[in-house]
């Protein structure tokens, strides 16, 4: 059993080094693989799934379709950039969606921002954009409407993300801790801090570890589990 789980590639037709590290990735590295977990921030953002068909899109789309085709099973996961990705998108892809959190092989996963508890201003922010009236709002104006919209938040979140103490936007260590207590397990696998790495700790007595994937702004990489055994690969 092969498993690859990735987040946080940030796909744009503006950055085409993570675009073709992506198509490399999975006509090369997922090749073969039993399942990919995609555990959100697949794209820089993401306005609806009528953006389905411009054309980077759904480049995107034939390429994880034809993975799916060749027998790998997919699983999405949303992010806090592209949360409004819906059925139409995963029926199109050939991928599952996945709550966050969810359970899958004995690990968990999830996103990571709802770990990220100190960040109140995020946390508020979140429930809005999460609301079923907000997001009906949204999806109620044109694509063009809606980008202005995404491009003057992501201006607004630059800012707003550079007068904050990087420790406030990192996991809260209690917020880990219950969720492995809540779901009894002693694997966690999450993206969005953008801090790769593996760290361990004991809850209720139990060894526990807790793998941060790598983002796509740089060099990138994936967390590959084989026959239960965990090995973060960067390129």
């Amino acid at each position: 059993m092969r498993s690859l789980y990735i987040s946080d590639l940030h796909l744009h037709e503006e950055r085409p080094a993570a675009n073709e590290r992506f198509f490399r990735f999975v006509e090369e590295d997922a090749a073969g693989a039993d399942a990919l977990y995609v555990l959100g921030d697949l794209f820089e953002y993401w306005i609806g799934d009528e953006d389905l068909e411009t054309p980077f899109n759904a480049i995107v789309v034939s390429f994880f379709r034809r993975l799916a085709a060749a027998g790998t099973r997919l699983y999405f996961m949303h992010g806090n950039r592209d949360f409004l990705l819906g059925s139409r998108f995963a029926a199109a892809a050939g991928i599952e969606l996945l709550a966050d959190p969810s359970v899958n092989d004995g690990i968990l996963l999830m996103h990571g921002d709802t770990l990220c508890i100190d960040d109140i201003d995020y946390q508020n922010w979140r429930r809005t954009a999460r609301d079923a009236a907000w997001q009906r709002g949204f999806l109620a104006k044109s694509l063009d409407e809606r980008r202005a919209v995404v491009h003057g938040l992501r201006e607004k979140s630059k800012e707003v993300i550079g007068a904050k103490p990087a420790e406030i936007m990192d996991v809260n260590d209690g917020a880990v801790r219950e969720a492995l207590r809540r779901h009894g397990v002693t694997r966690l696998v999450h993206g969005h801090t953008h801090r790769p790495g593996v760290h361990r700790l004991a809850v209720d007595g139990r060894r526990c570890e807790r793998w941060v994937l790598p983002d796509w702004y740089g060099a990138g990489g994936y967390l590959e589990v084989v026959q239960g055994k965990p090995r973060l690969v960067r390129w």
